[in-house]
């Protein structure tokens, strides 16, 4: 069941509309134009999070107004967050100390095929 959890929340739209959920409940109609998906790719992807649980959606007129089921969804994604943030933080001490540079990002420049010079 964790792996269905995770393959589902493994694809970024499906992220994207939890996030957009965050601020409160939405219609397929808004999630729609704030993903700048057609109805279909909406709906498949609101498809996959209800099937999981994720998100519930409830009619109001002729509309389905979606929100998240379980706020703890918010806290998963937040933990991924910090853990990719620790990782780039890594990356980027790492790089800065095989470089022997402060600034782990290189200047954007001409890029050349060249070897460094000598020194």
């Amino acid at each position: 069941m964790k792996a269905e959890l995770f393959r589902i929340l493994g694809h970024p739209v499906r992220v994207r509309i939890i996030e957009i959920l965050r601020d409160g409940e939405r219609s397929v109609g808004a999630l729609q134009s704030a993903l700048g998906l057609d109805s279909s790719g909406t709906s498949q992807h609101l498809a996959a999070l209800r099937k999981q649980g994720i998100v519930a959606g409830r009619r109001d007129g002729t509309s389905v107004i979606y929100s998240v089921s379980d706020r703890q969804v918010f806290d998963l994604l937040e933990v991924a967050r910090r853990i990719l943030s620790s990782r780039l933080t890594e990356t980027a001490a790492l790089l800065s100390e095989l470089t022997g540079s402060p600034d782990p990002v290189p200047p954007a420049g001409p890029r050349s095929s060249a070897p460094p010079p000598a020194g």
